[in-house]
């Protein structure tokens, strides 16, 4: 008896290896997977503007690193104490200005010169709705909590999201020659649109996505929201909030991106770090007991071993704690 709907997740080709660097962008749930890529030890970059929800405000991030874009004083704007950008998460928000504006730059210089290398991005939508100022139409990728009136809300047309992209790939790719994409759309139920108005959305950007990539090559769609809401689908799988994929479920999806998307010698290698980073956060009983000693000292071994046989990796922390702490 069959308690899942399965679904069939064809492997890249090629698939993702430990010698690629990877920029994700996009929303929280991008941030899972980039979390899990940067602790097993892959070149990654993470949502340079801070966490973008939209397709709008992830294709204008994405054209402002192309042009390396530098943003000055009159593109913030002062709200309960600290500057702000539209453009950017609040851990860009200072109580001065100077320093929130620097802090923006060296992230799009950083984004800059690291999506000049990329070799994958992986792209989490999570809705279709934008927010546009109400003096300006010009839409945000933060309201920094501002008040209601200040913005107007739009749900995106499908022919929206997909002329938005299509401008926004073939900058990418003439920048980038040899970049590939990889779409997900995000779980995350944004119960604050409503229940039908959530699945407008979704199911916007669901279909837009797969426009894009029937259109262009090196175009990838990983199934992300349908492993939760499809295959997993019951409660018992989300946060107390109701919207937010919990744990297990987040683990689950990791495992299926492993399988569906990392080669083969990277699936193993990432298993063995896995067990040198677990090691690492290991809190001893006694941290002055020979049995400790000897614990560091064979995580020592192994860290040493898997530098020497993979040198592109960069196991510096896992060395140094082990080395320190012996």
């Amino acid at each position: 008896m069959q308690f899942m709907t399965p679904i069939n997740i064809k492997p890249l080709d090629p698939a993702i290896n430990y010698r690629n660097k990877l920029l994700l962008i996009g929303s929280c749930f991008t941030e899972h997977i980039g979390n899990y890529l940067s602790d097993v030890k892959f070149n990654t970059l993470q949502n340079p503007n801070g966490i973008l929800f939209d397709p709008v405000s992830v294709c204008n991030s994405l054209v402002s690193y192309i042009q390396n874009k530098r943003y000055t004083e009159d593109e913030l704007f002062t709200l309960n104490e600290g500057w702000h950008s539209w453009q950017h998460h609040s851990r860009f928000s200072k109580p001065d200005k100077d320093e929130s504006l620097q802090m923006i730059n060296q992230s799009q210089e950083t984004a800059h010169l690291f999506l000049k290398q990329t070799d994958w991005l992986i792209i989490t939508l999570g809705s279709s709705f934008v927010y546009k100022l109400a003096e300006s139409d010009t839409p945000v990728a933060n309201c920094h909590k501002a008040p209601p009136q200040t913005f107007h809300k739009h749900l995106s047309t499908i022919e929206e999201i997909v002329t938005k992209f299509d401008e926004t790939i073939h900058q990418l790719f003439q920048f980038n020659h040899h970049l590939k994409i990889i779409f997900t759309i995000s779980p995350v139920r944004h119960l604050r649109d409503g229940v039908v108005d959530n699945n407008r959305s979704k199911a916007r950007l669901i279909e837009a996505v797969h426009h894009l990539v029937n259109k262009f090559d090196r175009l990838y769609y990983f199934p992300a929201y349908e492993l939760v809401i499809d295959v997993l689908r019951d409660y018992r799988f989300f946060d107390i909030d109701m919207a937010h994929p919990n744990y297990a479920a987040t683990q689950f999806v990791l495992e299926k991106f492993s399988q569906g998307c990392l080669d083969e010698e990277a699936q193993q290698l990432s298993e063995e770090i896995k067990k040198l980073v677990i090691a690492r956060n290991h809190k001893p009983f006694n941290a002055n007991s020979n049995q400790h000693k000897n614990f560091l000292q064979v995580q020592l071994n192994k860290a040493n071993q898997l530098q020497e046989r993979y040198p592109f990796l960069d196991l510096s922390k896992e060395i140094g704690h082990f080395y320190s702490n012996e």
